[in-house]
C-alpha cells in the first residue's frame, strides 16, 4: 500500500511465502515465511526549494522456516525525481540501518525505487520495481551445503504489468511478471534469478 498526504507518504507491504514444504504432517498448515516492511517519508516543506527531499523512517522484519529476519530500523533521506506529468518517477534513498543482534562493516542501505507508466506509449503498460544494497554480516550456504561468510546483500525486483482490465471494463486488473535478482540474499550464496508470473488488483 502506498498513500500520500500533505505531510509526506506511507508505504507498507506484507509478504507470505507458501513455497516451503512445512508442516506436511499433522493438523497445522501455514505459510513458510512472513515479512513486513513499513516506511514513512516526512516532508513538511513541500512548497520550498527542498521539496524533493524527505526524511524517512522504516521498520522491517519477519520469519521463515529456515532463518529469522531480525528486526531492523532505518533512518535517512529520500530524494524524489519525476517527469513533468508524473508518469515516470524515481526515488533514491540513503539510509542508516541498524539490525538487532547483527553486525556490519557499514551500517547503511542504499535504495532505488522506480515506476514508468504507459511505457513505450502503450497505455496500461507499467515498469516498476526497487533495488536494495546493504551491509550485513551473515552466513550463506552453497549448493553443496558449504557455509560462506558474507558482508553485503543485494536484491532487486523489476516488474512489468499490463492493465488487461481496461479492455473488459475492470480497470483494477493487471497481469505481469516479476524477476527477483539477488546476491547473497537470505541464506543463499551467490547470484540467483527467480522469475515469476503475477496478477494484481489495484484498490
Amino acid at each position: 500500500m502506498f498513500k500520500q498526504d500533505k505531510w509526506g507518504n506511507t508505504y507498507f507491504f506484507i509478504d507470505h511465502d507458501f513455497n516451503y514444504d512445512q508442516h506436511q504432517e499433522g493438523p497445522n498448515l501455514a505459510p513458510g515465511g512472513s515479512y513486513l516492511k513499513i516506511a514513512r517519508c516526512l516532508n513538511f516543506w513541500q512548497q520550498s526549494g527542498l521539496k524533493n527531499f524527505s526524511l524517512q523512517v522504516e521498520y522491517n522484519g519477519g520469519i521463515t522456516r529456515s532463518y529469522p529476519i531480525n528486526n531492523a530500523w532505518l533512518f535517512g533521506v529520500d530524494y524524489f525525481i519525476h517527469s513533468k506529468d508524473y508518469k515516470n518517477t524515481l526515488n533514491l534513498k540513503a539510509l542508516y540501518k541498524t539490525i538487532r543482534k547483527k553486525t556490519s562493516d557499514v551500517p547503511m542501505q542504499l535504495t532505488a525505487v522506480w515506476a514508468m507508466n504507459d511505457l513505450f506509449g502503450i497505455k496500461g503498460l507499467k515498469f516498476n520495481g526497487f533495488a536494495d544494497f546493504w551491509w550485513e554480516d551473515h552466513t550463506c550456504f552453497k549448493s553443496n551445503g558449504e557455509a560462506a561468510d558474507r558482508s553485503t546483500i543485494f536484491i532487486t525486483e523489476p516488474q512489468v504489468w499490463y492493465n488487461v482490465g481496461q479492455h473488459i471494463g475492470v480497470d483494477n486488473l493487471s497481469l505481469g511478471t516479476e524477476i527477483e535478482l539477488s546476491n547473497n540474499f537470505g541464506s543463499t550464496y551467490g547470484f540467483k534469478c527467480r522469475p515469476c508470473l503475477g496478477v494484481t488488483w489495484n484498490f
